[in-house]
């Protein structure tokens, strides 16, 4: 019953910067992570930025040093700060969240598309 709404992307020149936002619509009790992957074609989906609920942070060597992921756990929001951007970075991105052990499946957002040119 949990939705994710994703906002934030679009098309941008190599350098710029995007932001990505993640929002649970619905009530939950519960949030052991979010986190944001992404699959561009002909790849498999990989993570881009995790954060937990202690805030704790993981990154994908490719993005280390430009993204920045950060939470409102208030508003159960995740948030994607993407600067510098490459061309590799072009993928449908989604949005993740692990609601923890008192639940049988994660949730997935619809996806959103950044496409990075030049």
């Amino acid at each position: 019953q949990v939705k994710l709404v994703e906002s934030g992307g679009g098309l941008v020149q190599a350098g710029g910067s995007l932001r990505l936002s993640c929002t649970a619509s619905t009530s939950i009790f519960t949030i052991d992570a979010m986190g944001w992957y992404r699959q561009a074609p002909g790849k498999q989906r990989e993570l881009v930025a995790l954060i937990t609920n202690a805030d704790t942070t993981n990154y994908s060597d490719s993005v280390k040093g430009r993204f920045t992921i950060s939470r409102d756990s208030a508003k159960a929001a995740v948030y994607l700060q993407m600067n510098n951007l490459k061309r590799e970075d072009t993928a449908l991105y989604y949005c993740y969240l692990d609601p923890g052990p008192w639940y049988s499946n994660d949730y997935w957002g619809q996806g959103t598309q950044v496409t990075v040119s030049s």
